[in-house]
C-alpha cells in the first residue's frame, strides 16, 4: 500500500479521497466515451452523405432527391433545436 493512503486510513480521510477519485474517474470515462460517440456519429454522417452522392452519381436518384435526404438529418433553427 502506497504511503499517502496508509497516512489517509490512519486519519480517516479515506472515504473522501475514494470519493474525489471515484469522481475523476467516472467523469473521464464519460467525457471519452461522449468523444467516442461524437466521431463515431460524424463519421456515420459522412458515409451517408457519400452513399448519397454515388447514388446520384450513377443516376439512381436525382440531385434534388439528394438534397432532400440530406437536409432531412439536420434541425431547422440550428444546434438549438429552435424553431
Amino acid at each position: 500500500m502506497s504511503f499517502p493512503l496508509f497516512l489517509a486510513m490512519d486519519s480517516g480521510d479515506l472515504i473522501p479521497i475514494a470519493g474525489v477519485t471515484g469522481g475523476i474517474a467516472i467523469a473521464l470515462v464519460a467525457i471519452i466515451a461522449s468523444s467516442v460517440r461524437s466521431g463515431t456519429r460524424e463519421r456515420e454522417r459522412e458515409q451517408t452523405r457519400r452513399e448519397i452522392a454515388a447514388y446520384v452519381a450513377e443516376g439512381s436518384m436525382t440531385p434534388e432527391d439528394g438534397v432532400k435526404l440530406i437536409a432531412a438529418g439536420t434541425k431547422a433553427g440550428g444546434s438549438c433545436g429552435k424553431a
